[in-house]
């Protein structure tokens, strides 16, 4: 989350705050977002700047804000309306994203103060957008854990979890073949969607490290009171650093890879890698290259290229992809035609 987020959404509390209960001082307001009462003075001056009415009680010593006071309705030009609805409705409508209720019924009342005007230049062209993503994996009976989770970030209070993984398979020391772990302490960092579907980063209170968790692999969540405190200096940018999507490895690489001409500009056209560099070569073909913390995710990338790809460095990489293209050779048979046989038999038989 960006410093400027973080301050719109500091601003957006304070106010939300004052006008909902009295009692607010300087005091309490710095106590509660841990920062000093210069800083909050300095954020009800920047409130004041655009017109909402903060005053201070000289009695109370606290901040106000009248009662009759709300904030203007929101006027939005035709292209920036359609942004906001064509993203929720096709998202939400698709069940791209899981857990964007929310978010559709605030685009609900928003669109119902839009002038009649633009809802029904909306109305015509909506229809006729689509915005498609990759089919994100089912969170069907999770939402109550991503509501513990949002939660807990938001109080910053531990969660009691269980967790399903296939690499604590028959390790839950009662010999029962369980894949769950014992259960531990979770200090949530970050709630991300990514690569189809929802993660938490926190610390694991067993491990004694920051990890990341799948929300469809908790097997138990429970609410705590016990509180803590997200560092200062973590962020999820820090936290995922180089890694090709999200699993950052141990050891950073300097990837150089080559792609024929068939797909070179295919592989051009797409942002891949924030560290990504290319340069075209004689013949049409492309060298390209990217720096990787860790080659876990970035084999199958490759692999999905097929013949197309050719790893240069470093020889790591290319030898975990010659160890699975070995392997998907010998699960075909290791033969042409044997592999066209077996092919054939299968499609037979399923028909």
């Amino acid at each position: 989350m960006s410093a400027d987020y973080r301050h719109l959404n500091r601003l957006l509390e304070i106010y939300t705050l004052i006008q909902g209960n009295a009692g607010w001082t300087a005091k309490k307001l710095a106590e509660k977002f841990k920062t000093t009462t210069r800083t909050i003075f300095r954020d009800i001056e920047v409130i004041r700047s655009v017109g909402i009415p903060v005053n201070h009680d000289p009695d109370q010593k606290c901040y106000t804000i009248a009662r009759d006071f709300y904030m203007k309705p929101l006027e939005l030009t035709f292209q920036e309306a359609l942004a906001l609805v064509t993203l929720g409705s096709q998202i939400h409508a698709k069940h791209q994203i899981p857990f964007s209720h929310p978010a559709i019924k605030a685009l609900a009342k928003i669109r119902g103060q839009l002038p009649l005007p633009i809802r029904n230049e909306l109305d015509l062209t909506d229809a006729q957008m689509s915005i498609t993503l990759a089919a994100s994996a089912t969170q069907e009976g999770f939402e109550a854990y991503y509501e513990l989770v949002r939660k807990a970030l938001a109080t910053h209070t531990c969660l009691r979890c269980g967790y399903e993984s296939a690499s604590n398979y028959g390790q839950d020391g009662a010999g029962n073949g369980s894949k769950n772990s014992a259960p531990f302490l979770l200090k949530p960092y970050a709630l991300f969607f990514s690569q189809r579907a929802w993660y938490v980063v926190g610390f694991h209170g067993t491990r004694d490290e920051v990890r990341t968790f799948k929300l469809n692999r908790f097997a138990l969540m429970e609410a705590t009171s016990q509180t803590y405190a997200i560092p200062k200096r973590f962020t999820l940018e820090r936290h995922l650093g180089n890694a090709w999507r999200m699993i950052r490895g141990n050891t950073t690489y300097n990837v150089v890879l080559r792609f024929d001409a068939k797909f070179a500009e295919t592989i051009t056209d797409t942002a891949w890698h924030p560290t990504q560099a290319y340069e075209y070569e004689d013949g049409g073909s492309l060298r390209w290259t990217c720096t990787v913390d860790g080659l876990d995710e970035i084999v199958w990338w490759v692999l999905s290229m097929g013949k197309h790809c050719e790893v240069l460095e470093p020889s790591e990489l290319a030898n975990r992809v010659r160890e699975e293209a070995a392997g998907m050779l010998a699960l075909y048979g290791g033969d042409g035609q044997q592999s066209g046989s077996k092919i054939t038999n299968a499609v037979t038989s399923s028909t």
